[in-house]
C-alpha cells in the first residue's frame, strides 16, 4: 500500500501548527512546566487539523516559505504575549496583596516557573488557572485563536501597525484589573496600619506593635476570602478581552 500526501496541504498544516505551538509556548497555563512538552506538541498538531486550508495560496519557494514560518512564529508569540498579560492580572493582584499584607517577606522559589514567587501571588495564579478550566474559559481562548486563521490566513502578511496599540491597551488593562481586584484589600490594610500606628502613639503601654503582624495576617486572610466572588467575573472579562485582542491583531477590527 502506497500512502501519498499532497505538498500544499501538508505545508499549510505545518504552518498552522507553527502558529499554534508558538501561542501555546507563551500563554499560561500551557506555557508552564506542569504541561509536558509532548502534550503541547500533540495539542498543537491536533488543533491544526481544525484550521488547515488547502494551501493553494501559500508560496512554496524556499525564501517565501522561510519568511512564512517566521511570520507564523511572530504572530503566535504576539497573540500569546497579549493573552499572557491579560490572564496574569489576577496573579498580579495577589502579589499586590502580598506587598501590603506583609506576606512578601515570605518569598519563595517556584521550581515550575523558575522564578521567585510570593504566597498570594502563587495562590491567585493557581486559583485563576482552576477558574479558567472550570468555567471553560480555556476553550473560548483556544477558539479565539483558531478564528484568527479566518481573518489572517496562512501566507498573508499581518498588519503590525495595530500591535503597539493592542499592547499598550493590554498593559493598561493588566494594571487596571490587578489594582481593581487588590485595591479594596490594600485600602483596608492601610487603614489597619494607620490605626495601629495611632494606637501606638496614643497608648504606648498597650504594645500595639507586638500584635501588628498577627492582626494583619488575620485581616489579610479574611479579606482574601471575601474577594473570592469577584475572581470568576474577572476571569470572564479577561477571557473576552483576550479573544478580542487576538481578533484585532489578526485584522478583524
Amino acid at each position: 500500500m502506497t500512502l501519498t500526501v499532497s505538498g500544499e496541504p501538508l505545508v499549510a498544516y505545518l504552518l498552522a501548527s507553527v502558529r499554534i505551538l508558538a501561542w501555546l509556548a507563551v500563554v499560561p497555563p500551557f506555557s508552564g512546566r506542569t504541561v509536558p512538552t509532548m502534550a503541547k506538541v500533540v495539542l498543537g498538531l491536533g488543533l491544526s487539523f481544525a484550521v488547515v486550508p488547502d494551501g493553494d495560496l501559500i508560496p512554496l519557494d524556499t525564501i517565501s516559505l522561510l519568511l512564512n514560518v517566521a511570520t507564523q512564529v511572530l504572530v503566535g508569540v504576539a497573540m500569546g504575549f497579549v493573552c499572557h498579560l491579560l490572564l496574569a492580572a489576577i496573579a498580579a493582584a495577589g502579589s499586590l496583596v502580598d506587598v501590603f499584607g506583609g506576606f512578601s517577606l515570605a518569598q519563595g522559589f517556584d521550581p515550575l516557573s523558575m522564578n521567585g514567587t510570593t504566597v498570594f501571588g502563587k495562590f491567585h495564579q493557581m486559583l485563576a488557572t482552576v477558574l479558567l478550566f472550570v468555567t471553560g474559559g480555556h476553550l473560548i481562548v483556544i477558539g479565539g485563536l483558531l478564528k484568527t486563521f479566518q481573518f489572517l490566513p496562512l501566507g498573508a502578511t499581518p498588519d503590525w501597525g495595530s500591535f503597539p496599540d493592542v499592547l499598550l491597551t493590554a498593559f493598561g488593562l493588566f494594571f487596571t484589573t490587578a489594582v481593581q481586584i487588590a485595591l479594596p484589600l490594600i485600602a483596608v490594610l492601610f487603614l489597619a496600619d494607620l490605626g495601629l500606628a495611632l494606637l501606638t502613639k496614643v497608648a504606648p503601654q498597650m504594645q500595639a506593635m507586638a500584635v501588628m503582624f498577627p492582626v494583619k495576617i488575620g485581616l489579610t486572610l479574611l479579606l482574601v476570602g471575601l474577594s473570592f466572588p469577584v475572581l470568576p467575573h474577572a476571569i470572564d472579562r479577561m477571557v473576552d478581552l483576550s479573544t478580542q485582542a487576538m481578533s484585532v491583531l489578526s485584522g478583524a477590527g
